[in-house]
């Protein structure tokens, strides 16, 4: 298992990720990212930028770095500075399979990404993934299962993950939307020849939207990595977006609400990775902190009152515009 490595790891950022969803492309769906990226965001800017933030993260500890085949061309730029940097042989890379990114590199196009959970669809871009990152793939995921998925129930798909776990690369799935747990507990029961087929699963959770927590402590028990993605509420928790609650905790810390928004994750012993999903150097320091936040009783308390419905959650996050 791949992630055993970070298990012996004893930097204190060894459980933050470092996820490419924001740098990968020129178009997404976070808060504030005109000001993060401003208006340069050639193929080489993103990557000039991808790789500074790579380099920092691995600097500071960061051992586990994510990307998909659709967040533009975030593999590419995950794979060639792996290859500039050979003597960084002790990370964790994943992608994720499933949507294709269709944007043609621009902020405003009709549909940024297409879903297809198809075992043709997975043959495809396996063969992508594998042009790119070769041997370095440790951990390749269903992007964003959810309870109506084909994933779930597709024998023939299922054979595949299982020859590709057979050779070595670890098989997962990431979810989302309002009914994350249903999804998770059917992922768990997904077995082939009688053995459990995920070893990880990466879903949504943060102050917001904490519904997928009670499957995620049984994919724990289970055996599996839990990743979680979305920390920060695509930039609704960071400065100055965050609610008067969070930021009257990180007063009280000393640090930024992003820090405290992360940490507040990293307390679930059911959390072996959070993803920082930052865009910018001052982002990514920042979301380090949360390593070394200690949260007290009466801010927890605090912090609960953010919790929204996850359907009201859901729906917001699709109003969120491509920019």
């Amino acid at each position: 298992m791949p992630f055993a490595r970070l298990a012996t790891a004893t930097t204190p950022t060894c459980h933050i990720g470092f996820g490419l969803a924001a740098v990968g492309r020129p178009g997404y769906i976070n808060i504030g990212r005109d000001e993060d990226l401003g208006e340069n965001r050639t193929v080489e800017a993103l990557r000039a930028r991808t790789h500074e933030l790579l380099d920092a993260a691995y600097a500071q500890g960061v051992r586990y770095f994510d990307a998909a085949r659709s967040y533009g061309r975030s593999e590419e730029f995950l794979a060639d500075w792996l290859k500039e940097r050979p003597g960084v042989d002790d990370v964790v890379i994943g992608s994720k399979w499933g949507y294709t990114y269709t944007a043609d590199w621009t902020t405003d196009a009709e549909k940024h990404e297409v879903k297809d959970h198809s075992a043709q669809t997975y043959e495809r871009q396996r063969a992508e993934t594998a042009e790119l990152l070769g041997d370095r793939l440790d951990l390749y995921q269903i992007h964003s299962v959810t309870p109506d998925s084909p994933a779930l129930t597709d024998k023939e798909l299922h054979a595949k993950l299982a020859e590709a776990a057979a050779r070595g690369v670890t098989v997962g799935f990431s979810t989302s939307g309002p009914a994350q747990a249903d999804a998770i507990r059917a992922a768990l029961a997904v077995t082939v020849d009688g053995e459990p087929l995920f070893r990880t699963v990466q879903s949504t959770y943060n102050a917001l939207e904490t519904s997928a927590a009670a499957a995620l402590s049984e994919a724990h028990d289970a055996g599996l990595t839990v990743i979680v993605k979305e920390g920060m509420a695509n930039g609704r928790l960071a400065e100055p977006n965050a609610p008067a609650a969070l930021k009257a905790v990180a007063a009280d810390t000393g640090l930024g609400c992003d820090a405290v928004a992360l940490a507040l994750i990293l307390r679930h012993p059911w959390a072996g990775v959070v993803l920082s999903g930052a865009a910018t150097l001052t982002q990514l320091a920042s979301n380090l902190h949360a390593a070394v936040v200690d949260l007290d009783d009466d801010q927890l308390t605090r912090l609960a009152t953010l919790v929204e419905d996850p359907r009201a959650y859901w729906e917001r996050r699709a109003e969120l515009p491509w920019h």
